[in-house]
Protein backbone atom coordinates (compact mmCIF):
# COMPACT_ATOMS: atom_id res chain seq x y z
CA UNK A 1 0.00 0.00 0.00
CA UNK A 2 1.57 3.26 -0.97
CA UNK A 3 1.88 5.44 2.06
CA UNK A 4 -0.33 8.48 0.51
CA UNK A 5 -3.31 5.55 0.15
CA UNK A 6 -2.10 4.78 4.15
CA UNK A 7 -2.53 8.36 5.25
CA UNK A 8 -6.46 8.44 3.45
CA UNK A 9 -7.40 5.85 4.92
CA UNK A 10 -6.32 6.87 8.17
CA UNK A 11 -8.75 10.21 7.80
CA UNK A 12 -11.66 9.55 5.41
CA UNK A 13 -11.86 5.35 5.07
CA UNK A 14 -10.88 4.32 8.78
CA UNK A 15 -12.84 1.27 8.53
CA UNK A 16 -9.86 0.24 5.93
CA UNK A 17 -7.27 0.89 8.67
CA UNK A 18 -7.08 -2.97 9.89
CA UNK A 19 -7.91 -6.11 7.89
CA UNK A 20 -11.86 -7.20 8.16
CA UNK A 21 -11.07 -10.08 10.22
CA UNK A 22 -9.10 -8.24 13.20
CA UNK A 23 -9.15 -9.15 16.19
CA UNK A 24 -8.13 -8.14 19.78
CA UNK A 25 -6.23 -10.68 21.63
CA UNK A 26 -7.36 -8.59 25.19
CA UNK A 27 -5.70 -11.65 26.66
CA UNK A 28 -2.03 -10.71 25.28
CA UNK A 29 -2.12 -6.66 26.13
CA UNK A 30 1.05 -4.87 26.66
CA UNK A 31 1.48 -3.33 29.84
CA UNK A 32 0.40 0.87 29.50
CA UNK A 33 3.93 1.30 30.76
CA UNK A 34 6.98 0.54 29.92
CA UNK A 35 9.88 -0.93 32.38
CA UNK A 36 13.35 -1.68 31.94
CA UNK A 37 15.03 -4.45 33.88
CA UNK A 38 18.76 -4.01 35.73
CA UNK A 39 19.24 -0.26 35.08
CA UNK A 40 19.50 1.73 38.85
CA UNK A 41 16.29 3.35 40.16
CA UNK A 42 15.92 6.71 41.25
CA UNK A 43 12.99 7.23 43.55
CA UNK A 44 10.46 9.94 42.89
CA UNK A 45 9.28 11.31 45.99
CA UNK A 46 4.84 10.95 46.31
CA UNK A 47 4.19 14.08 48.27
CA UNK A 48 3.75 16.72 45.45
CA UNK A 49 2.38 19.70 45.47
CA UNK A 50 -1.55 19.63 45.78
CA UNK A 51 -2.20 22.83 43.93
CA UNK A 52 -0.31 24.44 41.10
CA UNK A 53 -0.76 28.23 40.50
CA UNK A 54 1.76 30.02 38.20
CA UNK A 55 5.13 31.04 40.26
CA UNK A 56 8.49 31.60 39.72
CA UNK A 57 10.95 29.22 38.68
CA UNK A 58 13.47 28.26 41.58
CA UNK A 59 16.80 28.47 40.98
CA UNK A 60 18.25 25.26 40.94
CA UNK A 61 15.59 22.87 40.96
CA UNK A 62 16.30 19.54 41.93
CA UNK A 63 15.18 15.90 41.66
CA UNK A 64 11.57 16.41 43.72
CA UNK A 65 10.37 19.41 41.69
CA UNK A 66 11.18 17.17 38.84
CA UNK A 67 9.33 14.43 39.74
CA UNK A 68 6.20 16.65 40.63
CA UNK A 69 6.71 17.74 36.97
CA UNK A 70 6.62 14.39 35.13
CA UNK A 71 3.54 12.95 37.28
CA UNK A 72 1.59 15.74 36.92
CA UNK A 73 2.55 15.14 32.92
CA UNK A 74 2.49 11.96 32.79
CA UNK A 75 2.35 10.01 35.83
CA UNK A 76 -0.31 7.07 37.35
CA UNK A 77 -2.52 9.02 39.19
CA UNK A 78 -5.92 7.11 39.40
CA UNK A 79 -7.16 3.61 40.06
CA UNK A 80 -10.71 3.37 38.47
CA UNK A 81 -13.34 0.46 38.32
CA UNK A 82 -16.14 1.90 35.63
CA UNK A 83 -19.48 -0.06 34.15
CA UNK A 84 -20.54 -0.34 30.76
CA UNK A 85 -23.64 -1.97 28.84
CA UNK A 86 -23.37 -4.07 26.40
CA UNK A 87 -26.62 -4.44 24.44
CA UNK A 88 -27.19 -8.37 22.92
CA UNK A 89 -30.57 -9.32 21.07
CA UNK A 90 -32.31 -10.68 24.00
CA UNK A 91 -30.42 -9.39 26.80
CA UNK A 92 -28.25 -6.75 28.00
CA UNK A 93 -25.36 -7.06 30.28
CA UNK A 94 -23.00 -4.92 32.73
CA UNK A 95 -19.54 -5.50 32.33
CA UNK A 96 -16.70 -3.87 34.48
CA UNK A 97 -13.17 -2.51 33.44
CA UNK A 98 -10.64 -2.00 35.76
CA UNK A 99 -8.59 1.55 34.45
CA UNK A 100 -4.91 3.50 35.15
CA UNK A 101 -5.71 6.78 34.50
CA UNK A 102 -3.36 9.99 34.08
CA UNK A 103 -3.89 13.41 33.71
CA UNK A 104 -4.10 12.93 29.90
CA UNK A 105 -6.32 11.34 27.91
CA UNK A 106 -5.61 8.71 25.36
CA UNK A 107 -7.35 6.80 22.93
CA UNK A 108 -8.76 3.70 24.52
CA UNK A 109 -6.62 4.42 28.13
CA UNK A 110 -3.80 2.93 26.05
CA UNK A 111 -1.06 5.48 26.53
CA UNK A 112 1.79 4.75 23.48
CA UNK A 113 3.52 7.28 24.84
CA UNK A 114 6.84 7.25 27.08
CA UNK A 115 9.09 9.83 28.83
CA UNK A 116 13.05 10.30 28.88
CA UNK A 117 14.58 12.94 30.50
CA UNK A 118 18.11 14.37 30.23
CA UNK A 119 18.25 15.92 33.38
CA UNK A 120 21.19 18.16 34.91
CA UNK A 121 20.62 18.53 38.91
CA UNK A 122 22.95 18.89 41.59
CA UNK A 123 21.20 16.10 44.07
CA UNK A 124 21.46 12.92 40.99
CA UNK A 125 23.85 11.74 38.08
CA UNK A 126 23.70 14.06 35.16
CA UNK A 127 22.77 11.99 32.41
CA UNK A 128 19.82 10.37 30.57
CA UNK A 129 16.83 8.85 32.11
CA UNK A 130 13.90 6.78 31.56
CA UNK A 131 10.82 8.35 33.66
CA UNK A 132 9.10 4.75 34.93
CA UNK A 133 5.54 5.60 35.65
CA UNK A 134 4.65 1.86 37.36
CA UNK A 135 6.74 2.70 40.26
CA UNK A 136 6.83 6.98 40.19
CA UNK A 137 10.72 6.43 39.70
CA UNK A 138 13.93 6.92 37.13
CA UNK A 139 15.80 4.53 35.43
CA UNK A 140 19.50 5.59 34.40
CA UNK A 141 19.94 4.83 31.16
CA UNK A 142 23.46 6.63 30.44
CA UNK A 143 25.63 8.57 32.63
CA UNK A 144 27.54 11.77 31.45
CA UNK A 145 27.31 15.00 29.71
CA UNK A 146 25.60 15.28 26.45
CA UNK A 147 25.22 18.82 26.06
CA UNK A 148 27.37 19.25 22.94
CA UNK A 149 25.35 16.12 21.19
CA UNK A 150 21.52 17.01 21.90
CA UNK A 151 22.69 20.24 20.54
CA UNK A 152 24.05 18.96 17.06
CA UNK A 153 20.96 16.54 17.01
CA UNK A 154 18.74 19.54 17.32
CA UNK A 155 20.36 21.65 15.05
CA UNK A 156 22.86 23.86 16.83
CA UNK A 157 20.34 24.73 19.27
CA UNK A 158 21.93 24.90 22.82
CA UNK A 159 21.03 22.97 25.76
CA UNK A 160 23.80 24.37 27.76
CA UNK A 161 21.58 26.33 30.43
CA UNK A 162 18.53 23.81 30.23
CA UNK A 163 18.26 21.63 33.25
CA UNK A 164 16.61 19.19 31.89
CA UNK A 165 15.28 18.16 28.66
CA UNK A 166 12.16 16.01 27.56
CA UNK A 167 11.60 13.36 24.90
CA UNK A 168 8.26 12.13 24.42
CA UNK A 169 8.51 8.98 22.15
CA UNK A 170 5.75 6.25 20.95
CA UNK A 171 6.08 2.31 21.56
CA UNK A 172 3.95 1.14 18.27
CA UNK A 173 2.78 -2.29 19.98
CA UNK A 174 1.07 -0.10 22.89
CA UNK A 175 -1.91 1.06 20.58
CA UNK A 176 -1.31 -1.25 17.85
CA UNK A 177 -2.32 -4.65 19.58
CA UNK A 178 -6.15 -2.92 19.43
CA UNK A 179 -6.27 -0.41 16.96
CA UNK A 180 -3.91 -2.18 14.19
CA UNK A 181 -2.95 0.63 11.80
CA UNK A 182 -5.40 3.11 12.80
CA UNK A 183 -2.90 3.73 15.83
CA UNK A 184 -0.88 5.84 13.91
CA UNK A 185 -3.08 8.12 13.62
CA UNK A 186 -4.15 7.95 17.28
CA UNK A 187 -0.23 8.13 18.03
CA UNK A 188 0.38 11.68 17.49
CA UNK A 189 -2.12 13.01 18.77
CA UNK A 190 -1.32 10.78 22.24
CA UNK A 191 1.87 12.82 21.36
CA UNK A 192 0.43 16.25 21.48
CA UNK A 193 -1.85 15.83 24.07
CA UNK A 194 1.31 14.87 26.37
CA UNK A 195 3.07 17.87 24.97
CA UNK A 196 0.25 20.13 26.25
CA UNK A 197 -0.15 19.22 29.44
CA UNK A 198 4.13 19.43 29.45
CA UNK A 199 3.68 23.30 28.33
CA UNK A 200 0.97 24.03 31.01
CA UNK A 201 2.70 22.44 33.95
CA UNK A 202 5.95 23.56 32.46
CA UNK A 203 4.07 27.23 32.74
CA UNK A 204 2.57 26.82 36.44
CA UNK A 205 6.47 25.81 37.69
CA UNK A 206 7.87 28.99 35.98
CA UNK A 207 9.73 26.85 33.02
CA UNK A 208 10.08 28.30 29.84
CA UNK A 209 10.22 25.95 27.18
CA UNK A 210 10.59 24.76 23.33
CA UNK A 211 9.17 22.58 21.46
CA UNK A 212 11.34 20.96 19.07
CA UNK A 213 9.42 18.64 16.26
CA UNK A 214 12.93 19.06 13.72
CA UNK A 215 15.61 16.90 15.28
CA UNK A 216 17.91 13.78 13.93
CA UNK A 217 15.57 10.89 14.76
CA UNK A 218 18.45 8.33 14.70
CA UNK A 219 20.87 9.97 16.75
CA UNK A 220 17.72 11.09 19.08
CA UNK A 221 17.35 7.54 19.31
CA UNK A 222 20.63 6.00 19.63
CA UNK A 223 21.14 8.46 22.48
CA UNK A 224 18.21 7.03 24.50
CA UNK A 225 19.13 3.45 23.22
CA UNK A 226 15.39 2.52 21.49
CA UNK A 227 14.93 0.26 18.44
CA UNK A 228 13.39 2.24 15.66
CA UNK A 229 11.36 -0.87 14.82
CA UNK A 230 9.92 -0.53 18.08
CA UNK A 231 9.82 3.07 19.66
CA UNK A 232 10.71 6.18 18.14
CA UNK A 233 11.04 9.60 19.97
CA UNK A 234 8.30 12.24 17.89
CA UNK A 235 8.85 15.50 20.30
CA UNK A 236 11.96 17.37 22.33
CA UNK A 237 10.90 19.69 25.31
CA UNK A 238 13.90 21.62 26.70
CA UNK A 239 13.29 23.43 29.90
CA UNK A 240 15.35 26.18 31.63
CA UNK A 241 14.50 28.61 34.81
CA UNK A 242 15.48 31.59 32.61
CA UNK A 243 12.85 33.96 31.26
CA UNK A 244 13.61 32.63 27.87
CA UNK A 245 15.60 30.25 26.16
CA UNK A 246 17.90 31.19 23.86
CA UNK A 247 17.98 29.93 20.46
CA UNK A 248 20.45 30.23 17.53
CA UNK A 249 18.87 28.65 14.91
CA UNK A 250 21.69 28.49 12.69
CA UNK A 251 21.84 25.25 11.17
CA UNK A 252 21.80 26.78 7.70
CA UNK A 253 24.74 28.43 8.24
CA UNK A 254 26.38 25.59 9.11
CA UNK A 255 27.81 22.31 8.20
CA UNK A 256 25.19 20.08 8.39
CA UNK A 257 25.24 17.23 10.82
CA UNK A 258 24.76 13.67 9.65
CA UNK A 259 22.61 11.24 11.99
CA UNK A 260 24.93 8.39 11.19
CA UNK A 261 28.02 10.11 11.88
CA UNK A 262 26.82 11.54 15.23
CA UNK A 263 25.73 8.33 16.72
CA UNK A 264 28.81 6.75 16.28
CA UNK A 265 29.93 9.47 18.67
CA UNK A 266 28.49 7.13 21.41
CA UNK A 267 28.52 3.19 22.51
CA UNK A 268 25.19 1.45 21.71
CA UNK A 269 22.95 1.47 24.56
CA UNK A 270 21.55 -2.40 25.34
CA UNK A 271 18.77 -2.66 28.05
CA UNK A 272 16.60 -5.26 28.97
CA UNK A 273 12.56 -4.48 28.90
CA UNK A 274 9.26 -6.20 29.80
CA UNK A 275 5.88 -5.45 28.10
CA UNK A 276 4.02 -8.37 28.76
CA UNK A 277 2.78 -9.41 25.73
CA UNK A 278 4.38 -13.15 24.39
CA UNK A 279 3.14 -12.66 20.89
CA UNK A 280 3.82 -9.14 18.92
CA UNK A 281 2.47 -8.78 15.48
CA UNK A 282 4.23 -7.47 12.98
CA UNK A 283 3.11 -3.41 11.62
CA UNK A 284 4.64 -2.88 8.49
CA UNK A 285 2.78 0.55 7.29
CA UNK A 286 3.61 2.08 10.54
CA UNK A 287 7.65 1.25 10.39
CA UNK A 288 7.51 2.43 7.19
CA UNK A 289 5.76 5.90 7.82
CA UNK A 290 8.31 6.01 10.91
CA UNK A 291 11.02 5.65 8.60
CA UNK A 292 10.21 7.84 5.77
CA UNK A 293 9.20 10.85 8.42
CA UNK A 294 13.00 10.61 9.35
CA UNK A 295 15.36 13.32 9.22
CA UNK A 296 18.58 12.44 8.35
CA UNK A 297 20.46 15.68 8.31
CA UNK A 298 20.15 18.92 9.52
CA UNK A 299 19.99 20.41 5.93
CA UNK A 300 16.25 19.43 5.92
CA UNK A 301 15.45 21.52 8.65
CA UNK A 302 13.25 24.13 7.85
CA UNK A 303 11.61 27.25 9.05
CA UNK A 304 8.11 28.81 7.62
CA UNK A 305 7.30 32.15 6.97
CA UNK A 306 3.79 33.74 8.48
CA UNK A 307 2.04 33.07 5.30
CA UNK A 308 2.39 29.26 5.57
CA UNK A 309 0.27 29.40 8.32
CA UNK A 310 -1.68 32.04 6.92
CA UNK A 311 -5.33 31.72 8.47
CA UNK A 312 -8.80 30.88 5.78
CA UNK A 313 -11.69 32.56 5.66
CA UNK A 314 -14.93 31.84 6.30
CA UNK A 315 -17.15 34.44 4.97
CA UNK A 316 -18.21 37.92 6.60
CA UNK A 317 -21.40 37.30 8.65
CA UNK A 318 -20.12 37.12 12.34
CA UNK A 319 -21.36 37.30 15.99
CA UNK A 320 -18.88 39.09 18.15
CA UNK A 321 -18.16 37.49 21.20
CA UNK A 322 -18.28 39.70 24.61
CA UNK A 323 -15.41 40.78 26.74
CA UNK A 324 -14.33 38.31 29.61
CA UNK A 325 -11.86 39.17 32.15
CA UNK A 326 -8.19 36.77 32.37
CA UNK A 327 -9.73 33.55 33.14
CA UNK A 328 -7.43 31.62 35.95
CA UNK A 329 -7.14 27.94 37.32
CA UNK A 330 -6.01 25.55 39.68
CA UNK A 331 -4.66 22.86 37.34
CA UNK A 332 -3.83 20.64 39.65
CA UNK A 333 -8.06 20.59 40.78
CA UNK A 334 -9.03 20.93 37.65
CA UNK A 335 -6.36 17.56 36.29
CA UNK A 336 -8.18 15.77 39.08
CA UNK A 337 -11.53 16.73 38.16
CA UNK A 338 -11.38 16.17 33.84
CA UNK A 339 -12.36 13.31 32.52
CA UNK A 340 -13.88 12.30 29.29
CA UNK A 341 -17.79 11.53 29.37
CA UNK A 342 -19.45 9.60 27.20
CA UNK A 343 -23.40 8.96 28.15
CA UNK A 344 -22.72 11.16 30.72
CA UNK A 345 -23.40 14.37 28.51
CA UNK A 346 -26.94 16.13 29.42
CA UNK A 347 -28.14 18.95 27.30
CA UNK A 348 -28.48 22.56 29.70
CA UNK A 349 -27.96 26.11 28.50
CA UNK A 350 -24.62 27.25 27.26
CA UNK A 351 -24.29 31.17 28.19
CA UNK A 352 -22.39 32.76 25.58
CA UNK A 353 -19.80 34.52 27.91
CA UNK A 354 -18.90 31.07 29.14
CA UNK A 355 -18.37 30.28 25.38
CA UNK A 356 -16.45 33.27 24.89
CA UNK A 357 -14.28 32.50 27.93
CA UNK A 358 -13.39 29.00 26.42
CA UNK A 359 -12.34 29.93 23.17
CA UNK A 360 -10.71 33.03 23.99
CA UNK A 361 -8.63 30.94 26.57
CA UNK A 362 -7.89 27.89 24.28
CA UNK A 363 -6.37 29.90 21.96
CA UNK A 364 -4.42 32.43 24.17
CA UNK A 365 -1.98 30.63 24.05
CA UNK A 366 1.74 30.74 21.94
CA UNK A 367 4.29 28.24 22.44
CA UNK A 368 8.19 28.67 21.15
CA UNK A 369 8.93 25.77 18.63
CA UNK A 370 11.95 24.99 16.13
CA UNK A 371 8.76 25.53 12.95
CA UNK A 372 8.94 29.64 12.75
CA UNK A 373 10.96 32.31 12.92
CA UNK A 374 9.47 34.46 15.41
CA UNK A 375 10.01 33.19 18.98
CA UNK A 376 6.32 33.08 19.79
CA UNK A 377 3.77 30.83 17.82
CA UNK A 378 0.45 29.95 17.73
CA UNK A 379 -0.70 26.73 16.50
CA UNK A 380 -1.49 26.01 13.03
CA UNK A 381 -4.96 24.74 13.34
CA UNK A 382 -8.12 26.15 14.27
CA UNK A 383 -11.68 25.56 15.75
CA UNK A 384 -15.40 24.88 13.86
CA UNK A 385 -18.03 23.51 16.00
CA UNK A 386 -21.48 22.89 15.81
CA UNK A 387 -23.67 24.77 18.55
CA UNK A 388 -26.93 24.01 20.08
CA UNK A 389 -29.14 25.89 22.71
CA UNK A 390 -26.09 28.46 23.11
CA UNK A 391 -27.45 31.81 24.44
CA UNK A 392 -27.27 34.56 21.91
CA UNK A 393 -26.14 32.24 19.22
CA UNK A 394 -28.42 30.60 16.70
CA UNK A 395 -28.21 26.68 16.12
CA UNK A 396 -25.92 26.01 13.93
CA UNK A 397 -22.09 25.44 12.14
CA UNK A 398 -19.93 28.23 13.02
CA UNK A 399 -15.93 29.05 12.45
CA UNK A 400 -14.25 30.52 14.79
CA UNK A 401 -12.16 33.73 13.99
CA UNK A 402 -9.50 34.14 16.89
CA UNK A 403 -8.28 37.46 15.18
CA UNK A 404 -11.82 38.86 15.67
CA UNK A 405 -12.85 37.23 18.51
CA UNK A 406 -15.87 35.85 16.83
CA UNK A 407 -17.94 33.29 15.35
CA UNK A 408 -18.29 33.48 11.35
CA UNK A 409 -21.86 32.04 10.82
CA UNK A 410 -21.56 29.05 8.24
CA UNK A 411 -24.87 27.59 8.31
CA UNK A 412 -27.92 27.38 10.38
CA UNK A 413 -29.56 24.30 11.58
CA UNK A 414 -29.96 21.39 14.15
CA UNK A 415 -27.41 19.28 13.12
CA UNK A 416 -26.98 16.62 15.91
CA UNK A 417 -28.98 13.98 14.45
CA UNK A 418 -26.33 13.99 11.56
CA UNK A 419 -23.30 14.06 13.93
CA UNK A 420 -24.82 10.93 15.53
CA UNK A 421 -25.37 9.46 12.77
CA UNK A 422 -21.48 9.77 11.42
CA UNK A 423 -20.78 8.11 14.45
CA UNK A 424 -18.70 5.12 13.70
CA UNK A 425 -18.93 3.88 17.37
CA UNK A 426 -22.28 5.45 19.31
CA UNK A 427 -20.80 5.95 22.28
CA UNK A 428 -21.68 9.67 23.39
CA UNK A 429 -25.56 11.06 22.81
CA UNK A 430 -24.55 14.22 20.61
CA UNK A 431 -28.40 15.10 21.26
CA UNK A 432 -27.15 15.87 25.06
CA UNK A 433 -24.20 18.21 23.76
CA UNK A 434 -24.59 21.28 23.31
CA UNK A 435 -20.84 22.02 21.16
CA UNK A 436 -19.41 19.45 18.90
CA UNK A 437 -16.52 20.97 17.98
CA UNK A 438 -13.62 20.07 15.58
CA UNK A 439 -10.17 21.17 15.14
CA UNK A 440 -9.56 21.74 11.89
CA UNK A 441 -5.97 22.05 9.58
CA UNK A 442 -5.11 21.79 6.23
CA UNK A 443 -5.50 18.57 4.30
CA UNK A 444 -1.25 18.70 3.03
CA UNK A 445 -0.23 19.97 6.53
CA UNK A 446 3.81 21.22 5.79
CA UNK A 447 3.85 17.90 3.29
CA UNK A 448 5.47 20.06 0.11
CA UNK A 449 8.02 21.56 3.12
CA UNK A 450 8.72 18.36 5.61
CA UNK A 451 7.11 15.77 3.64
CA UNK A 452 5.01 12.99 5.80
CA UNK A 453 6.55 14.38 8.37
CA UNK A 454 4.34 17.42 8.44
CA UNK A 455 1.51 15.03 8.87
CA UNK A 456 3.02 13.75 12.51
CA UNK A 457 3.71 17.77 13.30
CA UNK A 458 0.04 18.76 12.48
CA UNK A 459 -0.98 16.07 14.57
CA UNK A 460 0.75 17.01 17.83
CA UNK A 461 -0.50 20.42 17.54
CA UNK A 462 -3.53 19.06 17.23
CA UNK A 463 -3.60 17.24 20.51
CA UNK A 464 -2.31 20.37 21.68
CA UNK A 465 -5.10 22.30 21.59
CA UNK A 466 -7.00 19.46 22.30
CA UNK A 467 -5.53 19.56 25.61
CA UNK A 468 -5.73 22.95 26.15
CA UNK A 469 -9.63 22.76 25.03
CA UNK A 470 -10.36 20.32 27.54
CA UNK A 471 -8.67 21.90 30.57
CA UNK A 472 -10.76 25.01 29.71
CA UNK A 473 -13.80 23.46 29.41
CA UNK A 474 -13.09 21.46 32.98
CA UNK A 475 -12.53 24.49 34.71
CA UNK A 476 -15.87 26.11 33.28
CA UNK A 477 -17.48 22.81 35.09
CA UNK A 478 -17.98 20.94 31.48
CA UNK A 479 -16.39 18.01 30.06
CA UNK A 480 -14.82 17.49 26.42
CA UNK A 481 -14.68 13.76 25.07
CA UNK A 482 -12.25 13.59 21.94
CA UNK A 483 -13.49 11.60 19.99
CA UNK A 484 -11.60 10.36 15.90
CA UNK A 485 -14.89 7.89 15.26
CA UNK A 486 -16.68 9.98 13.37
CA UNK A 487 -17.54 11.12 9.64
CA UNK A 488 -14.68 12.99 8.37
CA UNK A 489 -16.20 13.62 5.27
CA UNK A 490 -19.39 15.13 6.33
CA UNK A 491 -18.67 17.45 8.58
CA UNK A 492 -16.07 19.23 5.97
CA UNK A 493 -18.97 18.93 3.65
CA UNK A 494 -21.16 20.97 6.32
CA UNK A 495 -18.30 23.35 6.99
CA UNK A 496 -17.38 23.81 3.47
CA UNK A 497 -13.88 23.07 3.72
CA UNK A 498 -13.24 21.43 0.82
CA UNK A 499 -13.17 24.63 -1.60
CA UNK A 500 -10.13 25.55 1.04
CA UNK A 501 -8.25 22.69 1.36
CA UNK A 502 -8.84 21.90 5.08
CA UNK A 503 -10.46 18.69 6.84
CA UNK A 504 -11.56 17.81 10.27
CA UNK A 505 -8.82 16.29 12.37
CA UNK A 506 -10.68 15.15 15.59
CA UNK A 507 -14.37 15.94 17.00
CA UNK A 508 -14.67 16.86 20.45
CA UNK A 509 -18.33 17.06 21.98
CA UNK A 510 -18.47 19.43 25.00
CA UNK A 511 -21.30 19.97 27.45
CA UNK A 512 -22.52 19.77 31.31
CA UNK A 513 -22.45 16.43 32.36
CA UNK A 514 -23.42 14.03 35.26
CA UNK A 515 -21.25 12.66 37.34
CA UNK A 516 -20.46 8.90 36.24
CA UNK A 517 -21.07 5.94 38.39
CA UNK A 518 -17.66 4.54 38.86
CA UNK A 519 -15.28 3.32 41.91
CA UNK A 520 -12.10 5.48 42.00
CA UNK A 521 -9.22 5.95 44.41
CA UNK A 522 -6.05 8.11 44.26
CA UNK A 523 -2.72 6.64 43.40
CA UNK A 524 -1.11 9.88 45.40
CA UNK A 525 0.56 9.82 48.90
Amino acid sequence: MKLETFLHHLHFDTEKAAPPDWQVDWDDAPLPYKLYRGLPEIPLAGDVPLKLERREAQAEPGIEELGSFLWYVYGLTQYAQAAFLEYAEERTAVSYAQLFRRFVPSGGALYPNELYVYAKLEDVPIGIYHYDVGHHSLRLLREGNYDTYLSRSLGHFDVSDCFCTVFVSTVFWKNFYKYNNFSYRLQGLDAGVVIGQALEVGDRMGYSSRVCYQFLDRSINHLLGLSEQDESVYAVIPLSIYPSIQTDDNFNSVDPVSAAELSREVPLLKTETYNRSKRILDYPLIKEMNEASMFETTHSFVKLSKEDRAEKSFGTEFIMLPYTESFSYDLASVCRERHSPELDFMLGNVSQKNISTLLKETFSFSYRNDLNETQDSELSVTLNGFFYNVEGVSNGAYAYDKSAHALRRISNGDFREVLQNGLTMPNVNLFQVPLCLHVVGDKDHLKEEMGYRGYRIQQMEAGILVQRLLLTSCALEMGGHPLLGFDVEQCDELYRLNSKKLTSLIQIPVGPYRPRAWLKGSLKS
